[in-house]
């Protein structure tokens, strides 16, 4: 499954009929936003994982707490928003409003939910990215034995 696959299937879904229900955001405005926060967080996460300390970090998150099972119950987004703030904090650190404050333009979501939100992915992107690392690793052991 590719990260499209993930935020524009049901998963995406899920998240934006959490995030319409708990905020009041129409639906098509929240999957708008996931579409362009999903594939920055990886970038920056992808940026943060260039220095060593940083990427035995997000490895041992990923080994430790995120092994893919949030994708089977995407319910669980709202109830780990505390803990994507913490991801969040993490990845964007001092750019973090910035960012909030660049996709709140950019979809007409206002910035008091913008952070919700994207608390409310954070975790869900970071078990896509789990799933994916236990994939390979599945693949490249497999390979072989």
């Amino acid at each position: 499954m590719s990260l499209l696959d993930l935020i524009g299937g049901a998963a995406g879904s899920q998240v934006a009929s959490q995030a319409e229900n708990k905020f009041g955001i129409q639906k098509n405005q929240v999957i708008a936003l996931l579409a362009v926060a999903a594939p920055l967080i990886i970038s920056y996460l992808r940026n943060k994982s260039q220095d060593q300390k940083e990427a035995e970090s997000l490895n041992n998150a990923l080994d430790r707490d995120h092994d893919g099972s949030i994708l089977n119950d995407i319910s669980q987004a709202d109830a780990r928003q505390a803990e994507g703030g913490s991801i969040l904090d993490h990845i964007f650190g001092g750019n973090k409003v910035n960012v909030e404050n660049q996709l709140s333009q950019d979809t007409g979501i206002s910035m008091d939910k913008i952070g919700p939100i994207l608390a409310m992915l954070a975790p869900v992107i970071m078990g896509y990215i789990g799933k994916e690392k236990q994939q390979n690793n599945v693949n490249a052991g497999g390979l072989g034995d």
